[in-house]
């Protein structure tokens, strides 16, 4: 008895899924996550208001929120909470439809349906296609991953709580004091 090949779908194919559904494709697999959380969705709207000011303000880039899709390759198409694309890099954005390419910074808060994948597929993922940073926030440990790309890897390279300020070297000056972002 012959087992069947599981369905692989591409980029257009998942262009024609459902818009009201928020849905990501990873290595050919259409995956749906159910919408985040109100805690989530308030360290995302918290970050996300200091992020984009700063960006702003300075000329530096884009900020963008979910759902924006990132299309990595024809068949990892992805929808980070936040992620940043520096002016040098807005090539990216050309199409004026999605990402296309790695951001400089991708943002992950993580939610019961989606930690798993977001703490190991996707890191890889990203750093495959070369993600320079990458934060993993826990809105319920009220934690911050903070990981860098080194030798092809997105490596831990710092633990942040309350009561610490979240920096990075992509943005110099850049500071978001935690106990603010998890208030």
């Amino acid at each position: 008895m012959a087992t069947a090949e599981p369905i692989k779908f591409t980029y257009e194919e998942y262009r024609t899924a459902p818009a009201d559904k928020r849905y990501e494709l990873l290595d050919g697999d259409l995956v749906m996550g159910p919408a985040p959380n109100l805690k989530h969705q308030e360290v995302q709207s918290r970050l996300g208001r200091r992020l984009a000011q700063f960006v702003e303000e300075r000329g530096l880039g884009k900020l963008f929120f979910a759902p924006c899709d990132v299309v990595l390759s024809d068949t990892d198409v992805v929808q980070p909470d936040l992620l940043f694309v520096s002016r040098e890099r807005d090539h990216l954005l050309s199409g004026g439809e999605n990402v296309r390419g790695a951001p400089d910074l991708v943002v992950e808060i993580l939610s019961p349906a989606t930690a798993e994948r977001d703490r190991g597929y996707k890191r890889v993922l990203y750093a495959r296609h070369g993600v320079a940073e990458y934060w993993l926030i826990d809105p319920t440990a009220e934690t911050v991953w903070v990981h860098r790309l080194r030798d092809g890897e997105l490596a831990l390279a710092q633990t942040l709580g309350r009561e610490r300020t979240l920096r990075t070297p992509l943005l110099p000056g850049f500071e978001a004091d935690l106990d603010d972002v998890f208030a």
